[in-house]
């Protein structure tokens, strides 16, 4: 059992740190002067802000992580040691810093490794991730255990179109989720951004963004890792299929006038709800219709299971739209082309057969 942190070790255990040195762990608040005392709680608003909820809350966990197993070795967190750091992920990747004794995987302690970086930093105390002692191991590391990516299955139209088939459009919660299918494959978007749009600019305050509905498609406008950006929805050549017509269809029955795009739906489906959905039951959608329509029905029933998820939507729209691969870069806003050749499944595999053309 994981000892409680004493108050001492208050900072080792994942307290959030503050950017500012003046409010740090060894110089209390108080020793601001009063008029200084907002900009504080502000400047730890924008600490919050410059990451998303869920990488801090990992961040967090894996910090705790690494200061118990510290305190377990009976080692120091503090001043950051390389050292201790390659002796921890060299733990990690042998099963020795967990309780069931099970390795964590590359990708876990990159993470980790990320979190002792990121931590460190904000405490004022800056880690070196390239001491031998730390990039090494890793290397070592990576080459021994790294395994292929695992990607999710990329789900074409002809299975958006089948998943469609598989929802009632008599009822809301199947006009909800036929539009949130359309407008997440048209769009390329995260699950997280498809439930994070409002209706309108400033709607909510844990909006992502916002929709404006056109004559010729939807302008999604969307804050990103590096900022706010604009994504064009056009509409469908076929209303059944169109995301703009799905989407108007759900807000006008829904009347939804103000706030979240796609909300939960209750009493026996008639009741449209306040809250946003959360990005899982995105997932569990993208699964859920993936089975029902048959897609991947060559597999078994375990496999396809694993195939599906949010991000199947994504896939799916690169690897599928037949334009200059430059457009579907924009569309994902990829920093590189290298990254959205990743997310294009099955699209350029044998268009250039080298065998033939070396006269084979």
């Amino acid at each position: 059992m994981t000892e409680e942190p004493s108050g001492e070790d208050s900072r080792a255990a994942g307290d959030a740190p503050s950017p500012l040195p003046a409010v740090s762990d060894q110089s209390p608040a108080s020793s601001l002067p009063a008029h200084l005392g907002k900009l504080a709680d502000r400047a730890r608003e924008y600490v919050d802000a410059a990451s998303s909820a869920n990488t801090r809350k990992a961040y967090g966990s894996d910090w705790r992580h690494f200061s118990g197993w510290c305190r377990r070795q009976g080692l120091e967190v503090f001043p950051p040691s390389p050292q201790v750091v390659g002796l921890y992920i060299t733990a990690c990747a042998s099963g020795a810093a967990t309780t069931d004794r099970k390795p964590n995987a590359v990708s876990t302690i990159e993470r980790r490794l990320s979190a002792l970086t990121w931590n460190y930093t904000q405490h004022g105390t800056p880690l070196d991730r390239s001491d031998r002692h730390i990039a090494t191991v890793l290397a070592g590391i990576r080459n021994t255990h790294a395994a292929p990516p695992r990607q999710k299955e990329a789900v074409l139209p002809e299975n958006v179109i089948a998943m469609l088939e598989t929802l009632d459009r008599a009822t809301l919660r199947g006009l909800r989720d036929r539009a949130m299918l359309l407008l997440g494959f048209a769009g390329g978007l995260r699950r997280s951004e498809i439930v994070g749009l409002d209706l309108h600019r400033d709607d909510t305050e844990d909006g992502r963004g916002w929709i404006e509905i056109l004559d010729k498609g939807v302008v999604v406008t969307l804050r990103g890792k590096n900022g706010w950006g604009e994504i064009e929805i056009g509409r469908g050549s076929s209303d059944a299929t169109c995301p703009v017509v799905a989407l108007q269809t759900w807000l006008r029955l829904a009347k939804i006038g103000h706030g979240p795009l796609f909300r939960r739906v209750t009493g026996q489906g008639k009741d449209v709800g306040s809250d946003r959905l959360t990005d899982k039951q995105v997932a569990r959608l993208v699964k859920r219709t993936a089975l029902a329509a048959g897609v991947r029905a060559d597999l078994t029933e375990g496999e396809r299971e694993q195939k599906f998820a949010g991000h199947s939507l994504r896939a799916g729209l690169a690897s599928s739209a037949e334009v200059d691969e430059r457009y579907v870069q924009k569309q994902l806003r990829h920093a590189s082309a290298e990254m959205t050749r990743r997310y294009q499944r099955r699209r350029d595999r044998f268009r250039v057969n080298l065998t033939k053309a070396a006269g084979l």
